[in-house]
């Protein structure tokens, strides 16, 4: 038989899967695992959102839409952009695809040649480096560091662009980290873009969940780099609708329309159903319902920090953002835990899994070998029952 595509079998799997998957078995086996590594709100979908979903089935809206999206739904996230985040856009602009990874995956498919380079600070989401080669480009990872909360300056950005990037990836507030980058801040790596000529994907997913009074900033509201950046949203982590697979992105003309076009070939539409949902979503007057759930993520995240901070040798991101908590165990690595060899975070995420039943994410997947990440969503009893099996299992190794 003749080998499967190289390409293919070149892309990691996604450990933030995988792990999910591990605990979610773990559990279906009557194990009482408590699992930090799902990267999704744990609260229900608002329900007028869910009774626009319903209704959408009984009113047999059940076929294709137009492939960028129904036209409605254009309309509202245009106006989510200009009223929220201070893009001047318009419905021609708009792609809506399936989930905000679908739409990052078509931006780099509507930018990318083969040989090309993309900027990503690391740590960083797993899937951007992968996506990045799935295109027939070269991810270049920027280290960034715990003294400047792990984002990226302006001179590394410079510094690292060579004349064949052609674009940089951004995540504010960050996942693994949390960090959130200031207007100052993206106003400066702005600069560089301009200079420069090349894109800026801006993936905002988390702009609603933030804390200690932050603000988020779009880079793409700045005249300068306005034909540079596509914005890329939508409403998974806001509206607790991951399932829904509602993703979108705005840019310049062209581009959208050639995202559009590959989305065309491959997967048409997102669906039709999600589409009336999200249109709820986005103008159904939900702020307290945000508001709500973000005061829960907050509250979860004052009692981890409080907790974490009493467990020797670790080190961590202070979240401003999201729902993560990334922290470094270095100290741990390189020892033992009884017969069990502890070597890598690898190794330590097995151990805590399987002796104390409790899921992390190792660091390699987001470009830190020494460091973990914790996602709080979930119940503030899981997160009790949950850090005290960390500082349990931390304990044993010696």
């Amino acid at each position: 038989m003749k080998p499967l595509s190289r390409k293919t079998l070149s892309i990691k799997p996604s450990q933030t899967l995988a792990l999910f998957a591990r605990a979610k078995a773990m559990k279906a086996e009557g194990h009482d695992v408590v699992s930090f590594t799902a990267g999704e709100p744990d609260f229900p979908t608002p329900e007028p959102v869910k009774s626009a979903g319903i209704e959408a089935i009984r009113e047999n809206f059940t076929k294709y839409t137009a492939n960028r999206g129904m036209p409605e739904l254009l309309k509202a996230i245009a106006e989510k952009f200009r009223r929220e985040n201070g893009i001047e856009t318009d419905p021609g602009r708009i792609l809506v695809s399936s989930g905000a990874k679908h739409s990052i995956f078509n931006a780099l498919q509507a930018l990318c040649n083969r040989g090309d380079e993309v900027i990503i600070p690391s740590p960083f989401w797993v899937s951007y480096p992968e996506m990045v080669q799935m295109v027939d480009a070269r991810p270049v990872l920027v280290k960034t560091s715990l003294k400047n909360q792990f984002k990226m300056t302006a001179p590394q950005l410079k510094k690292a662009l060579t004349r064949k990037t052609k674009a940089v990836i951004l995540n504010s507030p960050c996942n693994p980290t949390g960090a959130v980058y200031s207007r100052e801040e993206m106003e400066a790596l702005a600069d560089v873009v301009k200079s420069s000529g090349v894109y800026l994907i801006s993936d905002e997913i988390y702009e609603k969940i933030l804390y200690d009074e932050e603000t988020h900033f779009s880079p793409g509201s700045l005249p300068a780099i306005r034909d540079q950046v596509i914005t890329v949203n939508g409403v998974s982590k806001a509206y607790s609708m991951t399932g829904w697979r509602i993703g979108f992105m705005t840019g310049r003309k062209d581009i959208i329309n050639a995202a559009e076009t590959f989305q065309g070939q491959v997967t048409s539409n997102a669906n039709s159903i999600a589409q009336k949902a999200a249109l709820v979503a986005l103008t159904g007057n939900l702020n307290d319902t945000i508001r709500k759930m973000v005061g829960e993520f907050d509250r979860r995240r004052k009692y981890l920090l409080e907790q974490v901070q009493r467990i020797p040798h670790v080190q961590y991101v202070h979240p401003r953002g999201a729902f993560y908590l990334f922290f470094d165990v270095s100290a741990y690595l390189r020892k033992r835990a009884g017969t069990v060899a502890v070597k890598t975070t690898e190794d330590l995420c097995e151990y805590l899994l399987t002796t104390h039943h409790v899921a992390l994410v190792p660091g390699t997947g987001f470009g830190e070998k020494r460091w973990v990440r914790l996602s709080y969503a979930c119940s503030l009893e899981e997160l009790q029952k949950g850090v005290s099996r960390i500082a349990e299992g931390l304990n044993t190794i010696r």
